[in-house]
């Protein structure tokens, strides 16, 4: 075994031990699912950035940028937009849901257990989807720098990631989480600096790429570079796992100000992870676009350096992966399967029931992650899970607008609808994210300020 082999493999193994030893304080599900609540504003930065840059934002951005220039990058700018958003006029809103545990308990009140249980069905099948997608990275990142193949390395990666998060919950995330963004944020600096040096600097770039590769729209038409803005900034805006970083800081405050700290991160991120796309078209004009950044670490790093850049992109994939993977969880337990009972269950027995629907959706996943190759594509598809169905609503009740299960029910079926018919039709080229949650919008209001109008459609005075 070489030495960049063997980097891997020892950071596996930390990762691995550090994930299951925190499971050794877990005596509740709501430790399972929102640890004491306790956490600096670092840490809520360090979980959700670490979070959000996956398969899709990394390897998934190279290999469109590779294609398609740089406008994938800037588009992804959308999702830093989102973060600031969330940070200034979200976050200090969940003060009054310190005793939530997850989306549907911010959706019961205002929607009833019905849309706590609707809730609890698309954030299972937007994480499920996401967690997919980061599977479906780590294939590559085995395949190519490992030499495993792409099945058996989703197989090993998703198996670690089940492991640690179904025995230790999201303290085992954000601890894991914390160590992932250290090696993430050192790996990738290395990365783009030897990229660029191997690529013969950036005027060599500039003079081997097309030129369209380096403008802002690249061949999109301002109109279709706006729709994809949206999408990345309403398509993972307030998905489980970020809402659960809103919930687990010390105070509301300062779980803002992390938010506020990895919106400003991101964007020098996605960045660099256009560089490296342009590096490897640069370097290899043939190239498999979905093996862009494994074979920028394969070719131009060091050995040493190469392992540990290494591990930083199985972080990336790790670190996102168990954050949706622990949400999914937490949903189908608390916000799902439990309503549906007239007697809830136990606290052991949920405890009990999110550990074993970790292991399920883990595999549910591998699946999913096997069907589809391209990882953005993976995500835009699990977008339509949430923004078209449940953001409004979820943004609504946050507000205090008070509303209905009906209302929840009609706006997420206008929206969805809406989304599928746009995305399977494909017309101008834009994705059926942002229409979908166009229609939800136009549904919500609808059925909240005018259908409702007279008992329903008030704005609650936040506390």
């Amino acid at each position: 075994m070489d030495i960049d082999s063997l980097i891997v493999v020892i950071y596996l193994g930390i990762i691995m031990v550090v994930g299951l030893m925190c499971g050794r304080g877990i005596h509740s599900f709501k430790e399972y699912a929102v640890a004491r609540q306790s956490y600096s504003a670092f840490v809520i930065f360090a979980t959700l950035s670490a979070s959000f840059i996956g398969g899709g934002f990394t390897m998934g951005n190279a290999e469109k940028v590779f294609l398609f220039g740089m406008v994938s990058s800037f588009a992804l700018c959308g999702f830093s937009l989102k973060e600031f958003v969330v940070s200034k006029w979200i976050a200090p809103r969940m003060a009054s849901f310190r005793d939530a545990i997850s989306v549907g308990d911010i959706m019961r009140p205002t929607y009833g257990k019905k849309g706590q249980i609707l809730t609890g069905i698309f954030s299972v099948l937007v994480c499920t989807g996401i967690v997919g997608a980061q599977v479906g990275a780590i294939g590559y990142v085995f395949e190519v720098l490992l030499g495993i193949s792409q099945s058996t390395g989703v197989l090993i990666g998703c198996s670690i990631v089940i492991a640690y998060v179904t025995v230790g919950g999201i303290h085992a995330v954000v601890l894991t989480d914390v160590v992932q963004f250290v090696l993430i944020a050192v790996g990738f600096i290395l990365a783009v600096v030897f990229g660029l040096e191997a690529a013969g600097g950036w005027s060599n770039i500039q003079a081997t790429v097309p030129a369209e590769h380096l403008t802002f729209f690249g061949d999109y038409s301002p109109w279709a570079f706006l729709a994809l803005f949206l999408t990345f900034f309403f398509g993972e805006a307030l998905v489980p796992p970020y809402l659960q970083r809103l919930l687990i800081g010390r105070t509301p405050q300062v779980a803002a100000t992390g938010t506020l700290w990895s919106a400003i991160f991101s964007v020098p991120f996605f960045l660099m992870t256009g560089v490296l796309g342009l590096v490897a078209l640069t370097l290899h004009p043939t190239l498999n676009p979905n093996l862009a950044i494994p074979y920028v670490i394969q070719t131009v790093l060091p050995i040493g350096i190469k392992g540990l850049v290494i591990a930083s992109i199985i972080s990336v994939v790790m670190s996102s992966a168990d954050s949706f993977l622990n949400s999914a969880s937490v949903a189908l337990t608390h916000d799902v399967i439990n309503p549906l009972r007239k007697k809830p269950f136990s606290d052991k027995t949920n405890l009990m029931m999110g550990k074993v629907f970790s292991a399920l959706i883990g595999v549910m996943a591998i699946i999913f992650a096997l069907m589809i190759k391209s990882v953005l594509d993976i995500l835009v598809i699990a977008y339509n899970f949430w923004a078209p169905t449940i953001l409004v609503p979820l943004v609504a009740a946050v507000f205090g607008v008070r509303s209905n299960f009906t209302t929840l029910l009609v706006s997420a079926s206008t929206g969805i609808a809406a989304a599928l018919t746009w995305h399977y039709a494909g017309w101008f080229n834009i994705d059926g994210t942002v229409t979908g949650l166009c229609a939800n919008l136009i549904a919500f209001c609808i059925m909240t300020f005018v259908f409702n109008s007279s008992r329903q459609a008030v704005i609650l005075p936040s506390s």
